[in-house]
C-alpha cells in the first residue's frame, strides 16, 4: 500500500528552506560513517565563532547492511516511492565510503567543522536553532543482541526494524505506530526532533567509535536537546572540529529498544566559543557534556555501569551548583534530592548516560 506523504515536504539536498548563509550538505566527502572525528581530520567547513550553519543529517536507519544498504529498496518495502527517499542517503549507501560493520558503529555524522578561536580549555557551545524533518517517516530498530532486554528481544531470529510514519492531526504532526502489525488502529506520540550525536573531535589520531558517548559528547542521546537548547563541550583540539548526526524525531528517556524514531533532519546550529575563564566562572571545571534549556541546566554522567553513571551525574550536579551559585556542597546534595530529577538518557550505547534537570528558576527567587 503506497505511503501517503501529501501533507509533508521532502527536503532533498539543497532544496527547501535553508535558514543560514552557511549550508553543509551530507555527501561522501562531508560524512563519516561509524566513526567520529579526531585531531588529524581535515575540516569540511571553517567558520567564525557565532556563526549559524544549516546542516543536512542522514539517519543510519534504512542504509545499514542488515537492511540491504539500499534505502530506496528498503523504504519501497514500506510503500515509500523512490522520489520520497533522500538522494543523499541513496548516494551514501552506494558509495565506497569506508565502514567495517564488524568494527565500526552505525551512525552517519556530518562534519567536522572548524570554529576559529576554539582552543583546548574553552567550551564549544552548540545551540539548536532549527530542527526540521526531511522526510515524514522513520525507523525504530531492535538489533545486535542489544537494547535493555538482550536475549529477550527481538522475539524472533532476525533483527526488527519497525517503520514509523508521521501524521497530521488537529494538534499538529505526530509520530504513529500500529497497535498490531498491519492493523488499522495506531498509537500517536509527540514529535521532539533532536540530534542524538553532537560532539567535538578527540585529541590524537584515532577516530572514536560512534556508539559510546564520552567527554567529547558524541552519541549522548539527550532528548532535551530540541530547538532552543544548547550543549557545552570541553574543546580538545584547536578549532574544536564539531560534528552532528544520529537525527531523531522522538525518543523516550532510556531508548530501551536500541534506537528510537530515527529519521533524517535538517538542522541549524549556532557555534559559540566560551573562553576558559568564562567557562570556569559559569560552570566550574567542566569535564563532560553539559546541556542547557530555557528551563534547566543539565549536567551528565557517563559510564558503562549505570549506577556509576548516576553517581558521576550527581557529582557533576554538585560541582555545577557550587561553581555557578556558590552553594554549599552538603546543601547542594540535599537540594538535588529534594528538587531535581535524574533521568536515564539511554542504556543501549555501551556507555550508559544519565542527566539531571536542575531548574534555573529555583535560583532566581
Amino acid at each position: 500500500m503506497p505511503f501517503d506523504v501529501t501533507p509533508f515536504d521532502i527536503l532533498q539536498p539543497g532544496t527547501g528552506p535553508i535558514r543560514a548563509a552557511q549550508y553543509l550538505a551530507a555527501t561522501p566527502a562531508t560524512v563519516l560513517w561509524g566513526r567520529l572525528p579526531c585531531a588529524t581530520d581535515a575540516p569540511v567547513l571553517v567558520i567564525d565563532a557565532g556563526t549559524e550553519v544549516t546542516i543536512d543529517t542522514i539517519s543510519h536507519e534504512g542504509v545499514l547492511e542488515d537492511q540491504g544498504r539500499d534505502p530506496a529498496a528498503f523504504f519501497a518495502g514500506h510503500g515509500v516511492d523512490r522520489a520520497l527517499v533522500l538522494d543523499d542517503a541513496v548516494l551514501l549507501a552506494a558509495s565506497n565510503t569506508t565502514r567495517d560493520p564488524g568494527v565500526d558503529g552505525p551512525h552517519l555524522v556530518t562534519g567536522p567543522i572548524h570554529v576559529r578561536g576554539a582552543r583546548p580549555g574553552d567550551l564549544l557551545k552548540m545551540t539548536v536553532i532549527e530542527a526540521t524533518p526531511r522526510v515524514p517517516y522513520g525507523v525504530i530498530s531492535n538489533r545486535h543482541g542489544r537494547g535493555a532486554l538482550p536475549g529477550e528481544y527481538p522475539l524472533g531470529e532476525g533483527n526488527v526494524s519497525v517503520f514509523a510514519a508521521l501524521a497530521d492531526t488537529e494538534t499538529g504532526q505526530v509520530g504513529t505506530l500500529p497497535l498490531v502489525p498491519g492493523g488499522a488502529r495506531s498509537v500517536h506520540f509527540p514529535l521532539r526532533p533532536f540530534l542524538g550525536i553532537m560532539g567535538v573531535a578527540v585529541a590524537g589520531d584515532t577516530r572514536p567509535h560512534s556508539v559510546p558517548p564520552g567527554a567529547h559528547g558524541g552519541n549522548i542521546d539527550i532528548n532535551l536537546l530540541t530547538v532552543g537548547s544548547a550543549l557545552y563541550l570541553p574543546v580538545q583540539v584547536d578549532g574544536a572540529l564539531a560534528y552532528v548526526g544520529d537525527p531523531h524525531f522522538a525518543q523516550g528517556d532510556g531508548e530501551v529498544a536500541l534506537t528510537a524514531m530515527e529519521a533524517s533532519l535538517r538542522v541549524t546550529i549556532r557555534f559559540d566559543v566560551v573562553s576558559q575563564a568564562d567557562a570556569i566562572a559559569a560552570f566550574g571545571e567542566l569535564v563532560g557534556p553539559l546541556a542547557e534549556t530555557g528551563e534547566f541546566l543539565v549536567p551528565t554522567g557517563l559510564d558503562a555501569d549505570l549506577d556509576e553513571a548516576v553517581r558521576k551525574c550527581v557529582r557533576a550536579a554538585i560541582d555545577l551548583l557550587a561553581a555557578r551559585y556558590g552553594m554549599d556542597r552538603t546543601l547542594a546534595y540535599a537540594y538535588l534530592s529534594a528538587a531535581t530529577d535524574f533521568n536515564i538518557s539511554q542504556v543501549v550505547d555501551l556507555v550508559a548516560g544519565v542527566h539531571a534537570r536542575i531548574r534555573v528558576a529555583d535560583f532566581n527567587a
